[in-house]
């Protein structure tokens, strides 16, 4: 079964930078129902920008705690 938590998210290019190059591997974010939530910042290369990473987003992952998709809300 596949769950999911939404997380706003406003990475700048520069801060993101960090993670692109190994500096920090994790980005930690607080989810929409209040938990702190921690992931892998390797699951944003789908959704940087130019600008870096803005929005809200939903990330998904299976029963097992395994990643399978991130997608933009806004």
């Amino acid at each position: 079964m596949s769950q999911r938590i939404v997380v706003d998210l406003a990475i700048s290019a520069d801060d993101y930078l960090a993670y692109y190059s190994g500096t920090a591997k994790n980005v930690v974010a607080t989810a929409e129902d209040g938990r702190i939530v921690r992931f892998p910042a390797n699951i944003l290369q789908r959704v940087v920008g130019h600008e870096g990473i803005y929005g809200r987003f939903a990330i998904e992952f299976d029963s097992a705690g395994k990643f399978t998709g991130i997608t933009k809300l806004n």
